[in-house]
């Protein structure tokens, strides 16, 4: 299994080598050297095949992360570690190998909405954490192997903690996150990829008419939680609402235009803050998203 990851890797020293080292080192090092056996016996006990890794394993790669991997330490999530797997399925079994672009194409689409389900509000990631995934090879595909395991990923520095936050949300938390997601969604599964609209005016039209669908379904399941900010931010996603719909019947790119600045403004995720906290949820906006808004 491959991990589309960048360069990582575990530094430390094995049980072999620091087992051997101790009758080289002197007396006040002996209980340093007899701690890194310890730890690198902890280690190796704690292996696992890639193959292996189910939903909820946090882990530390063996060795180097990118490219092919074959083995993970697998640690209790309390234990400071590299990754956690939030998410798992199957590319179909009768297709022929797609490819290492094909897969990565299958996991790039499925892993995020595989994460929302086990973590579905992403503002309350640790920092610096991002979805990676573990994907089959040409080699591994001949023997079977189909299974994708989408990972949460330190790309600087472990965490702590596991990020399993589905089941301990609340009806209405769960109801406005599902919303809000599916809002962002639409707006980024549908991104045209032409900078101008009016190199593909249809393109950015059918992402308009997306948007102000899903922000339809969202503003009607905020109707029936309660609370001054989340009846606020109600108003707000309406209005946004009409705007994309605006945008999705614009005559032409002009028009488009004038309607998909106040369209695209009023679903900034700043707008949400005050409602997020009334509702008990994280309140600080991922760098990522502050920086699409920002300006």
């Amino acid at each position: 299994m491959t991990l589309c990851a960048p360069y990582r890797s575990l530094r430390g020293i094995s049980a072999v080598v620091a087992l051997l080292a101790l009758g080289a080192v002197g007396c006040s090092d002996v209980s340093d050297a007899v701690d890194s056996a310890k730890d690198g016996a902890k280690k190796v006990a704690r292996q696992r095949s890639v193959f292996s890794l189910d939903i909820g394993d946090c882990y530390n790669p063996t060795g180097k992360a990118e490219g092919t991997a074959y083995s993970v330490e697998i640690v209790p999530c309390d234990e400071a570690h590299e990754g956690q797997v939030v998410g798992e399925f199957a590319i179909d079994k009768g297709k022929e190998y797609p490819g290492d672009d094909g897969v990565a194409a299958i996991a790039d689409d499925r892993c995020p909405v595989e994460a929302q389900k086990y973590s579905p509000d992403t503002w309350a990631l640790p920092q610096g954490v991002a979805l990676f995934y573990y994907t089959p090879t040409l080699e591994s595909w001949a023997t079977g192997d189909r299974a994708v395991s989408c990972t949460y990923t330190a790309e600087k520095g472990p965490f702590r903690g596991s990020l399993d936050t589905a089941k301990s949300l609340k009806p209405e938390q769960s109801t406005y996150l599902e919303g809000s997601n599916a809002v962002y969604e639409a707006l980024w599964a549908n991104q045209s990829e032409k900078d101008m609209v009016e190199d593909d005016l249809v393109g950015y039209q059918a992402q308009a008419k997306a948007v102000a669908a899903a922000l339809d379904v969202h503003v009607k399941a905020l109707d029936g939680i309660e609370g001054a900010e989340v009846g606020k931010l109600r108003a707000t996603l309406t209005k946004a609402a009409g705007n994309w719909k605006k945008a999705a019947n614009a005559s032409d790119a002009d028009a488009f235009y004038i309607s998909y600045d106040s369209a695209f403004t009023g679903i900034d995720p700043g707008k949400s803050v005050a409602a997020r906290k009334e509702l008990g949820l994280a309140t600080t906006v991922p760098a990522d998203e502050a920086e699409v808004w920002a300006g």
